[in-house]
């Protein structure tokens, strides 16, 4: 399978650079970048790239015969990119996040399928499969308990917060306690804040969220619930970019058999 990989300069695009080059399955194409455009992309990745250097275009991609894109890059940029990877029949695998409920809208109408030949997109707030069975535990435990809140940790250059994967868990919390006919979690009882946001902020469901953003980090998070003489934490934690890249390839590989806009990577592991 063709593959193109759009923001491969950062730090993301760089180690799907390397996971799409060395996957016998894959064949790397082309790599995207207007900031690194020119760069042989073995300066960033310490990887043989067959020759390829950083495009600024996306024109590339069609030149290169990609039929896959791989997009990590901002939000504001996907949008371009994920519109011109419909026109140009060309599936997309995204890992951005920062998308909201109009972007999903817009890109399941760009996205339509189920033509013969249409293109298809994967959008995943997170790739790494452990966060994935986080979530699907913490869907399972939320009709069970009273209360529950969700601290997620990111490295001190993420824009975004809260992060994807805590907005799509928090989404997934409160659909399980609706589906359960059980109503939101208990309200807030503090009466008095010494400093503003101490109690982070109220998502869907009532779920309160917290965002810490550190130097060192990866991605973590945390979902914890309470009931009247328990309490249930469920964590996952990335200590590496590597730890989201078997997600990327399972994406990657799956993409041209999954009609239209799919999120996440729940039907892909069977859930």
């Amino acid at each position: 399978m063709r593959v193109g990989v759009v923001g491969a300069g950062g730090k993301m695009g760089r180690e799907v650079c390397r996971t799409v080059g060395g996957d016998p399955e894959l064949e790397l194409v082309a790599a995207v970048d207007p900031q690194l455009a020119g760069i042989d992309l073995r300066q960033l990745t310490g990887e043989d790239a067959g020759g390829l250097s950083i495009e600024k275009d996306l024109g590339a991609l069609v030149d290169a015969g990609a039929e896959v894109v791989v997009d990590f890059t901002r939000a504001d940029a996907a949008r371009d990119t994920l519109a011109w990877c419909a026109g140009a029949g060309i599936h997309a695998v995204v890992g951005t996040t920062g998308f909201n409920d109009e972007d999903i809208t817009t890109l399941e109408r760009l996205f339509a399928g189920p033509e013969q030949g249409a293109p298809n997109c994967i959008v995943a707030a997170n790739f790494a499969i452990g966060a994935v069975l986080m979530m699907r535990f913490a869907e399972m435990a939320a009709p069970w308990f009273e209360g529950a809140e969700i601290v997620e940790l990111h490295h001190d250059g993420k824009l975004d917060a809260p992060s994807g994967t805590s907005m799509r868990t928090a989404e997934r919390m409160a659909a399980a306690r609706a589906a359960a006919g059980v109503d939101e979690f208990a309200g807030d009882r503090t009466t008095t804040v010494m400093v503003e946001g101490a109690r982070g902020g109220a998502g869907p469901g009532g779920t309160r969220m917290h965002s810490v953003r550190l130097t060192g980090l990866i991605a973590h998070q945390e979902v914890m619930f309470g009931a009247v003489g328990q309490g249930l934490t469920i964590r996952h934690d990335s200590y590496d970019r590597t730890s989201f890249m078997a997600g990327v390839a399972l994406a990657i590989k799956a993409v041209t058999t999954r009609a239209g806009l799919t999120l996440g990577l729940d039907s892909l592991l069977g859930f």
